[in-house]
């Protein structure tokens, strides 16, 4: 069996990201208990009255001494779990630090510290908004994935590519955009955000709206559609109706359509998120 002391310290990264990657938060136990040692003592435990017994047969009328049966070695006491677990005061602690940042930079900065919310333990990375901020244009998407968390910017690996592509296809690019994420940390597994991690979540992302000012928004899949929107709709049944949304002493109008992962998956829906994307294109006049 390998041992922790038998890795190098490289070694042991790749084994904990490929953990956290499976989705693995928590070990079974904080304190290592050793399994071997519990059970010499309980079979030695089992053996004595045995002997006892055999001893006092044999002798008549000696009486074998009794023997006290060993306590089975305690695990140590394990040490209190310290990772935050959302509730309303983490909601309010994260709608001070966001509406305490006066720019950007500064919001950046308070999400990378904010420890409120669970999801940043098992996060390789923050995944904050990048690209041009004075644009006004500004693309959401729901949260990181494996490659995002990776690589610590949005949509990176295969749907960014091809969320590149459509953007190229209305005259944009990354660069010329602000583009970002509504949960800022990737959930474990790429499952979804709860509700309480989404409501965390939400001064941060309704921050960067405020201070990017942006013309015109586009949402990109259920998650995010929902978010803004309200309502458990589809995408299908979201997508390409332009709504407000307020976001502080902001409002912007903002249309939702299919997630790039949805359309690699599902090609026959791109003439619907072409559909999308035009409208998109028209609202910022040109």
């Amino acid at each position: 069996m390998i041992t922790a002391r038998d890795m190098t310290a490289a070694e042991l990264a790749a084994l904990l990201h490929f953990h956290a990657e499976a989705g693995v938060e928590w070990l079974v136990e904080d304190a290592p208990a050793d399994r071997f040692a519990e059970f010499a003592a309980e079979k030695q435990a089992r053996e004595r009255p045995a002997a006892a017994t055999t001893t006092t047969a044999g002798s008549g009328s000696a009486t074998a001494p009794e023997r006290r049966r060993p306590e089975a070695p305690q695990p140590a006491p394990r040490p209190v779990a310290t990772v935050a677990v959302p509730d309303e005061h983490a909601v309010t602690e994260a709608r001070f630090a966001a509406e305490s940042a006066r720019t950007l930079d500064e919001l950046r900065t308070a999400v990378e510290a904010f420890g409120g919310c669970n999801l940043k333990t098992s996060a390789r990375s923050t995944v904050f908004a990048a690209g041009d901020p004075a644009s006004g244009v500004m693309v959401i998407g729901p949260m990181p994935s494996g490659d995002d968390d990776r690589e610590g910017a949005a949509f990176s690996g295969k749907a960014g590519f091809l969320l590149d592509r459509m953007l190229g296809a209305i005259g944009l690019s990354r660069e010329t955009i602000l583009l970002s994420t509504v949960i800022p940390w990737r959930p474990p597994g790429d499952r979804p955000p709860s509700a309480p991690e989404a409501a965390i979540c939400r001064p941060f992302i309704e921050r960067q709206i405020e201070l990017a000012e942006p013309k015109a928004v586009l949402l990109l899949g259920n998650f995010t559609a929902r978010f803004f929107f309200g309502g458990t709709g589809t995408i299908h049944t979201l997508r390409g109706e332009w709504r407000e949304i307020a976001c502080g002493s902001h409002t912007v109008p903002a249309i939702a359509t299919l997630h790039p992962q949805e359309l690699l998956t599902a090609p026959a829906s791109k003439a619907l998120a072409w559909a999308d994307l035009q409208a998109f294109r028209a609202r910022l006049g040109g």
